[in-house]
């Protein structure tokens, strides 16, 4: 017999635990920033390993060397070929490039008018960038850009709009966006696991093996009264492959990718040859998955440059 008072089984704010619509996440909220820069950035995911640093902060282990686990994402450059102003949800204008090399990646084969008056002259709530990001620079076998909007902070619209003018038709940098130290929310799509039981999937208990013939198996599915199955019933079902925002990620370590390749390269993943992202513990998704990262909205401190003094190049093999 269950216990009366035992907690739930699987959060509620997960539901429904259906798979996700892309594997290119989107974002729906960004953060406000009186800087001008872009809010936001992707790379993939190459793996993990273990750095030491000093800590520093309000912890326990203030000053002392302590040892973490980061994972590395690989940031080539992201090229921008439009700008877009949004007014009242709906977008009132896009401005794009006219380097026909820079939209050929993107199957723009014909540039129809495309002029910036239209977002000067008006006051636009928020300003977007246009960008693609470029897996064929990176050695995990993808052609395929894939492009997404990025949120510009600004004191206003109008100097958001400026200098998103100034970055059209130009190549951006991870290193341009985030500093060590600073905080970043992550939005992925985690590892897909397939149809699972309500064990698994759920972390019910096992049945006995007298009870009902049945042990990986829910007791009940709900009462009597309401005469159906209610949602927040356990069931079996589609486990991973899931749309997922982890909040505050610290940035413990930007730069280029020769310094931080262990020997033999990432398992699955291979050798960095771009800039690369280091973030503190673990991010959801596979290796070569696309991860985006966006300014922390819930994390205004002022970012700490962390000591690192250590960084393990072991052989992940």
């Amino acid at each position: 017999m269950s216990k009366r008072h035992s907690h739930r089984r699987g959060s509620l704010a997960f539901k429904p635990r259906k798979r996700a619509i892309s594997q290119m996440p989107s974002i729906n909220f960004w953060p406000q920033s009186s800087e001008k820069r872009l809010l936001g950035f992707a790379g993939y995911k190459a793996g993990m390993t273990h750095i030491a640093f000093i800590e520093d902060g309000n912890s326990p282990n203030k000053g002392v060397e302590v040892s973490s686990p980061v994972t590395i994402i690989e940031v080539p450059p992201m090229c921008v070929y439009g700008v877009r102003g949004y007014k009242a949800g709906n977008v009132l204008a896009d401005v794009l490039c006219s380097d026909m090399k820079l939209l050929a990646p993107l199957g723009i084969k014909k540039l129809a008018s495309s002029d910036s008056s239209v977002l000067t002259s008006s006051t636009p709530d928020s300003i977007f960038v246009l960008v693609y990001a470029q897996p064929q620079k990176t050695g995990i076998g993808k052609k395929c850009v894939e492009r997404m909007e990025i949120a510009v902070g600004g004191k206003d619209s109008k100097e958001a709009l400026e200098y998103a003018l100034t970055l059209l038709g130009k190549e951006v940098k991870a290193s341009e966006v985030f500093k060590p130290g600073e905080y970043v929310d992550t939005v992925s799509v985690t590892i897909g696991k397939g149809w699972q039981g309500v064990v698994k999937r759920h972390g019910v208990h096992k049945q006995r093996r007298k009870a009902t013939g049945k042990v990986r198996h829910a007791g009940t599915l709900g009462p009597w009264h309401p005469g159906y199955v209610q949602y927040s019933a356990p069931m079996a079902g589609q486990m991973g492959y899931h749309h997922r925002t982890e909040l505050n990620k610290r940035v413990m370590k930007t730069g280029a990718g020769a310094e931080i390749n262990p020997k033999g390269g990432f398992l699955h993943y291979g050798i960095i040859s771009n800039e690369y992202v280091m973030l503190a513990g673990s991010v959801g998704g596979p290796v070569k998955r696309l991860i985006r990262m966006r300014k922390a909205v819930r994390m205004s401190a002022a970012p700490k440059v962390p000591d690192i003094k250590y960084v393990s190049t072991d052989s992940k093999q």
